[in-house]
């Protein structure tokens, strides 16, 4: 650790790797297309506009102690990006939940990062999407260690991308699509200034999202977080913050449209995310939010989202 919410990139990324590394890869059971495979099987076409394209969409879910976290929410959400870019899925949302269930039976697992992918399916080399003629499904079922604990204790630095989110004319942020080159380019400026994580402006200036979590501010006992019409991925994570998480600590959750500026004078800043749960930002490039510490309202919404998972893990 460098500094407090700034460390080294490459030591974190063997830290966050080693839950899953101490699994054997070779046992992972993958379910692709209605049957589960070995991990070594688990191959995708070249010709699979997933790939050739990013033409897909995808979710990241929870699980936790054997429960899913909102995992009707993630499928409804997958459900309807497929219906957006015009991808019939192969399976319906009850057999989908189903094979979930399969998948994290099958890798003995009860707490588990989920990734759900469905993609065109093999087609030509053209753009052409109807002339895929069967979409593709795929299930993991795996460890995740997204951010070290250190840095939910002491809060994260961050920094301001220089590259600005996707306008939403150009792509529907509730399309959580395979395509994710935006957030990728925005992160390798986070890794090149030695942090973790970067915030996206949208192309009129105002604050959006992170590379790969949502944002809220506190400012004189307000949580704020911004608008959806910012062009922002409606965040499942964000959604149950928001509705669940927040008023139970006695707070109501505002949206608006807000620039940079207002955020670095909040007095307190917290991401949302599946994989990054609930942490805080003490620092955003060289500017310290409020006291540099997490504050309490952040304390607060974390110990919440933590007691919630621990006691009865909304599947819904």
């Amino acid at each position: 650790m460098d500094h407090k919410g700034t460390m080294d990139v490459d030591a974190h990324r063997s830290r966050g790797d080693q839950a899953i590394e101490e699994r054997d890869p070779a046992m992972l059971q993958i379910w692709m297309d209605g049957k589960l495979v070995p991990r070594s099987e688990a191959t995708v076409s070249v010709y699979d506009h997933g790939l050739l394209y990013g033409d897909g969409c995808f979710e990241g879910i929870r699980a936790y102690g054997g429960r899913i976290l909102k995992l009707k929410s993630h499928l409804a959400r997958m459900y309807e990006s497929a219906s957006l870019i015009r991808l019939a899925p192969a399976f319906d949302v009850d057999e989908i939940e189903d094979a979930i269930r399969q998948t994290l039976d099958a890798n003995g697992l009860t707490d588990a990062y989920i990734r759900l992918i469905f993609t065109r399916g093999v087609g030509t080399l053209g753009l052409h999407p109807f002339r895929c003629p069967t979409p593709g499904t795929i299930i993991i079922a795996d460890k995740i260690s997204l951010y070290p604990q250190e840095l939910y204790d002491e809060g994260m630095d961050i920094i301001v991308a220089k590259r600005p989110r996707i306008p939403i004319p150009c792509l529907d942020p509730r399309i959580k699509s395979l395509n994710y080159l935006n957030n990728i380019l925005a992160k390798i400026e986070a890794i090149d200034a030695g942090v973790l994580e970067a915030i996206m402006l949208n192309t009129d200036g105002m604050v959006a999202e992170c590379t790969g979590d949502n944002i809220f501010m506190i400012k004189d006992g307000r949580i704020i977080t911004p608008d959806a019409s910012t062009g922002i991925l409606h965040g499942v994570t964000r959604r149950f913050v928001m509705n669940e998480i927040a008023p139970a600590c006695g707070y109501e959750v505002e949206q608006a449209h807000f620039p940079i500026e207002t955020l670095l004078e909040a007095d307190e800043i917290f991401l949302t995310g599946t994989a990054a749960e609930v942490i805080g930002v003490t620092k955003i490039d060289d500017h310290r939010i409020g006291d540099g510490h997490v504050g309490p309202v952040t304390k607060a919404c974390i110990a919440e989202f933590r007691r919630r998972i621990a006691e009865d893990c909304p599947e819904d």
